[in-house]
């Protein structure tokens, strides 16, 4: 490890320091994590050597690999977490319910919600996937965990992250007091601090959307959408790069060093497509931490009130400014010219020769 930088490990027990009477339980939960992600990272880049590790008899899953990827990413997340102590209750992408953790293990103070591999379908074509995570606090009264316990509004995490599996390993967390980032360095099998006090710039020229939905877009999107499409011309008066890697983990990590915005908004087929638990929540903890915003559209996505544990919303997110537009635009859906051709209609590669 180069000489200066600072292994998780040791992170954790600084910022453990700083709060006397602490017992210790969280630092031990965020290596615990560390090292479920350590694992998976290692089972994401071995890729087909052993996805079918994750198929099991009677499976009535597809047989893709990304569908045993999941399995396996999320065995490895609850049977390397549940008994070490800090955790009461775990909550997965991958299970209708939520995981006691079983009472022959001590049970700590702390809920764990995660998506074990989120963009796991990337992985079919060797794109970037990772696990997003989010703690909340459990009961403190003892008894036994519920699913109500869950339904905590994205304002009363006290800590989330998430580990980008690319041509790096990535962990990215926050605990309220700012976001830094940390690179698994294989030699030594530790993560260490490679990006502190990580921010989004206010202002950006780059925007992620899957263009493909354009038709299920309400207004709002598709006034901003067009907006940036007409570049130096329209009325934003600069040009605009459009991205989409289909993984959240990935497009969010872009936007944490680079800056831009994230959209996922709601349309006419569905009111939500990122779970608000394990997805947006976390994800909009990481971004507000590093400067940015994040909304539904219509409010802050910190503020929503959870109603089930796999509860799905829109998702915005990134450089404030944009955002803030995007709200105003959202506030006032009437504003602005109409925007009724397609996305490429004036712009488009296949647009009829001119004789």
């Amino acid at each position: 490890m180069p000489e200066g930088l600072k292994t998780l490990t040791r992170y954790t027990i600084e910022q453990e320091h700083r709060h006397p009477g602490s017992s210790g339980e969280f630092s031990a939960l965020v290596n615990v994590l560390a090292t479920a992600t350590k694992i998976i990272a290692n089972r994401v880049t071995r890729g087909r050597i052993v996805g079918s590790l994750g198929a099991q008899p009677g499976d009535s899953l597809p047989s893709t690999l990304h569908r045993r990827m999941d399995a396996i990413a999320n065995d490895i997340m609850v049977s390397e977490s549940q008994w070490t102590g800090p955790l009461a209750a775990l909550l997965s992408e991958q299970t209708s319910s939520f995981h006691p953790v079983p009472s022959e293990y001590r049970r700590g103070k702390y809920l764990l919600a995660f998506d074990p591999l989120d963009g796991s379908s990337n992985i079919d074509v060797n794109l970037p996937v990772g696990t997003i995570f989010s703690v909340l606090r459990a009961p403190e009264d003892g008894r036994e965990p519920g699913a109500a316990d869950f339904l905590q509004p994205g304002t009363r995490q006290v800590c989330a992250g998430f580990t980008l599996y690319g041509p790096a390993t990535m962990l990215v967390l926050t605990t309220g007091t700012g976001v830094d980032g940390f690179t698994l360095d294989r030699e030594i099998g530790a993560f260490v601090l490679t990006h502190p006090r990580l921010r989004i710039p206010e202002d950006t020229s780059g925007f992620a959307i899957n263009a493909a939905n354009e038709r299920f877009w309400e207004r709002p999107v598709r006034r901003y959408v067009h907006e940036c499409l007409e570049g130096v011309d329209g009325p934003r008066g600069r040009d605009f790069n459009m991205r989409w890697v289909a993984s959240l983990v990935a497009d969010t990590f872009h936007i944490l060093t680079r800056g831009g915005v994230y959209l996922y908004p709601y349309d006419t087929r569905s009111p939500g497509r990122v779970s608000l638990l394990y997805g947006a929540n976390p994800i909009a903890f990481v971004v507000e931490q590093a400067g940015g915003a994040a909304t539904t559209g219509r409010e802050q996505v910190l503020q929503v009130q959870p109603r089930d544990l796999h509860q799905r919303v829109p998702l915005i997110f990134g450089s404030r400014h944009e955002v803030e537009r995007i709200e105003h635009y959202h506030r006032h859906p009437d504003e602005g010219p109409r925007f009724d051709a397609s996305l490429f209609g004036t712009r488009s590669l296949f647009r009829p020769a001119r004789h």
